[in-house]
C-alpha cells in the first residue's frame, strides 16, 4: 500500500472516530470543559428519558388506587374477615359466598371509615361462589367501583388486587393476567362452596386470605374481576401456589348480582344441568372411571333422554368424565338449553344418547 492510501484510510477513520465523540483531539466533540459539559448534558437527558416511563407507570398505580381503593370493604363476620366491593351507592356490595358463608350479619369497614358499619345479606348464591350484602346505612361518600368489560381482558395486562389479606384492611397487590378463560373448581372444605366456575381471570397477583370478594384492577380502573382463591401445590401440602391466582369475571359478577339487586335472588344462572344427583364411581383398581347416577329429577335433560339411576356417565360431548368435578367443569363449558352428548355405561354395555341441556 502507497503512502497516500495510507493516509486517505487514516482519516476516514479519524472522521469516523469523530463523528462518534471519542477522539480526544476532534473538534467540538469531547475535548475541554465544552466536551465535558456536553457529554454530562447528553448523560442527564438519557437518564431522564429511562425515567420517565417508570414515573408515568407509577403515577398510573397511584391514581388507579385513588380512585378504586376506597370502594374496596372489609366484611367481618364473627371472628372471620373477607373483601367486598361497593357496587352501587344504594349501599350493595358484592363478595364472594364462601365470604358470607352461613351469616346473615356483617361489620364492614370502608376505606376512610372509622368505625364498622352494619351490614345485611341480600343473597347468596354458591353456586357461582357470589354474595349480595347490603349496608344498613349508607354513609356520606360512599362510591361504586366500575365494572369493566371482561370481553378485553387480555394477557399481559397490568392488574392490582385490592382487599384485606390476613387482615390487612386496604392492601395492594400487583401482577399481571397470567391466562383467561380458566374452569376452576373450589374445594368444598375449609370454606370453600365446592362451585366450578368457568371463565375466571388468572392472576399472578398474590391472592391471599382475606382478599377473597375484593377487586382485581386494570390500569383504567376498571374492575375486572372478584379474586377468590389461589391454587395450591399437592406436592407442598395443599399450601398455596405462589403466583397462581384466580378472579371471578367482571361479567358473571355483574349478571348475578343484578338479579340479587333487583329481585333478591337468582333465577337465570346461565349454568347448565344434566338434572341429576352423582358421585365418583371407581373401577376395580379404585381409580375414578366415570360418575354414577344415584338420582334422576324428574322432566330434567337426563330424564329426558332416558339416563336412568345407576348408569355410568364417562363423557359429556367430547370431554371424558372421571369424577363429578370433571363433569362439572364439562357442564362449565356449555350453555342452558344446548345439545350434546351423554356416553354413558349401563349392564356392561356403552351408550351414547343426545340432551337438551336444562338450567341449574
Amino acid at each position: 500500500m502507497d503512502a497516500s492510501r495510507a493516509r486517505a484510510r487514516r482519516a476516514v477513520v479519524a472522521v469516523w472516530v469523530c463523528s462518534l465523540g471519542l477522539a480526544a483531539g476532534c473538534s467540538g466533540a469531547g475535548s475541554g470543559a465544552e466536551g465535558a459539559a456536553a457529554r454530562e448534558t447528553a448523560r442527564r437527558t438519557a437518564q431522564r428519558a429511562a425515567v420517565a416511563p417508570a414515573d408515568a407507570l407509577e403515577n398510573a398505580y397511584q391514581r388507579v388506587i385513588r380512585d378504586v381503593l376506597p370502594s374496596v370493604v372489609q366484611i367481618q363476620t364473627g371472628s372471620d374477615l373477607g373483601s367486598g366491593v361497593v357496587y352501587d351507592d344504594k349501599g350493595h356490595i358484592v363478595t364472594n359466598a364462601h365470604v358470607v358463608g352461613d351469616a346473615k350479619t356483617f361489620r364492614v369497614t370502608t376505606a376512610n371509615s372509622r368505625d364498622a358499619l352494619a351490614a345485611t345479606l341480600v343473597s347468596s348464591y354458591p353456586q357461582q361462589d357470589l354474595a349480595v350484602v347490603k349496608l344498613d346505612r349508607v354513609p356520606a361518600g360512599l362510591e361504586a367501583a366500575a365494572f369493566g368489560d371482561s370481553a378485553e381482558v387480555e394477557v399481559g395486562q397490568i392488574v392490582l388486587a385490592m382487599g384485606s389479606p390476613l387482615g390487612l384492611s386496604s392492601s395492594v397487590t400487583q401482577g399481571i393476567v397470567s391466562a383467561t378463560g380458566r374452569t376452576v373448581s373450589e374445594p368444598s372444605t375449609g370454606g370453600g362452596t365446592g362451585a366450578t366456575i368457568a371463565n375466571m381471570v388468572q392472576t399472578s397477583a398474590a391472592i391471599n386470605p382475606g382478599n377473597s370478594g375484593g377487586a382485581l384492577v386494570n390500569l383504567r380502573g376498571r374492575v375486572i374481576g372478584i379474586p377468590t382463591l389461589a391454587a395450591t401445590d399437592p406436592g407442598l401440602g395443599d399450601s398455596a401456589a405462589p403466583g397462581i391466582g384466580f378472579a371471578i369475571p367482571a361479567s358473571t359478577v355483574r349478571t348475578i348480582a343484578d338479579q340479587i339487586v333487583e329481585k333478591g335472588e337468582v333465577t337465570d344462572s346461565g349454568r347448565a344441568a344434566l338434572g341429576i344427583v352423582g358421585r365418583t364411581y371407581l373401577d376395580a383398581e379404585y381409580q375414578p372411571a366415570g360418575v354414577v347416577v344415584v338420582e334422576v329429577r324428574a322432566g330434567g335433560a337426563a330424564d329426558e333422554a332416558g339416563i336412568e339411576t345407576g348408569d355410568v356417565i364417562t363423557a359429556l360431548g367430547d370431554s371424558d368424565v372421571t369424577t363429578v368435578t370433571s363433569l362439572a367443569e364439562a357442564l362449565a363449558g356449555q350453555r342452558p338449553g344446548e345439545r350434546t352428548t351423554v356416553t354413558f355405561v349401563r349392564d356392561g354395555g356403552r351408550r351414547t344418547v343426545e340432551v337438551t341441556l336444562g338450567e341449574q
